[in-house]
C-alpha cells in the first residue's frame, strides 16, 4: 500500500464523520430563536351602552383562562366607535395590568351585528432543532463548529425575554428625553454626605479589677 493510500484510509472516516450533522461553518449559530404569533378571539354581546348584562364576567373568566401577561396585546374588532365598549374590555385588561392597542390583526370571519370581537395576540419564541448533537466531535476539515453551539445562549434568550416580539423588532426609544431624571443618579451621588467625612469617635473597653 502506497504512502497516498494509507493516508486515505486514515482520512476517509474523518470525512464521513465531517459531513454528517448540522453545518455550521461559521461563528453566527444557525440555531436562531424562532418567534411565533397565535391570536384568540373571543365575541361579546354589546347592549345600550357598552357590553350586555352578563358579559363581562364571561369576558373575565375567558382571560382569566388565557392567563394575560405581559407581552399580550389586546384589541377589539367591531366595536366601531363605541366607546363604551371599549371602556368595559379596557376595564377588564386593565385587571392583567394590559392595555387595549388600536392594532387589530385581520381575521379570517367577520363580526356579526350586535356584538364585538376580542382578540389577544400572543407571541412566543423558541429555537427548533435543540438540542443538536448530529455532528460527532472529532477532527473536521471543514471548519465546522460543533452541531450544538449556539442553542444554550439562543435557548436562555428565548426563555428570557420578556416580550418575544423584541426579537424582531425591539423596542424604539421615546420622542423625547429628560435629562432631569437621565443626571438624577449623578446628582444624587454628587449632593450626598460622605460617609467618611464624619470625624472618629474615641472607644475603648474597660477590664475588670
Amino acid at each position: 500500500m502506497t504512502r497516498f493510500a494509507r493516508l486515505l484510509a486514515m482520512t476517509a472516516p474523518a470525512l464521513l464523520v465531517a459531513g454528517c450533522g448540522t453545518s455550521n461553518s461559521g461563528m453566527e449559530p444557525v440555531h436562531q430563536p424562532v418567534v411565533q404569533r397565535s391570536d384568540y378571539a373571543f365575541d361579546v354581546a354589546t347592549g345600550g351602552s357598552g357590553l350586555a348584562d352578563g358579559e363581562a364576567q364571561r369576558l373575565a373568566g375567558w382571560m382569566s383562562s388565557l392567563r394575560l401577561g405581559y407581552g399580550d396585546r389586546i384589541a377589539i374588532d367591531g366595536a366601531g366607535s363605541d366607546s363604551a365598549v371599549r371602556d368595559a374590555v379596557a376595564a377588564e385588561a386593565a385587571r392583567f395590568g394590559l392595555l387595549v392597542s388600536d392594532d387589530v390583526p385581520v381575521g379570517d370571519m367577520p363580526v356579526a351585528p350586535g356584538t364585538a370581537r376580542v382578540v389577544v395576540s400572543r407571541m412566543t419564541a423558541d429555537v427548533p432543532g435543540c438540542p443538536d448533537h448530529s455532528r460527532v466531535r472529532g477532527v473536521d476539515l471543514f471548519g465546522h463548529t460543533n452541531s450544538n453551539y449556539g442553542c444554550a445562549n439562543n435557548s436562555n434568550l428565548a426563555a428570557m425575554v420578556a416580550d418575544p416580539a423584541d426579537l424582531v423588532r425591539g423596542q424604539t426609544g421615546g420622542a423625547a428625553t429628560d435629562p432631569v431624571v437621565a443626571a438624577k443618579a449623578i446628582e444624587t451621588f454628587r449632593k450626598g454626605q460622605n460617609t467618611g467625612g464624619a470625624p472618629l469617635t474615641a472607644s475603648g473597653t474597660k477590664g475588670g479589677q
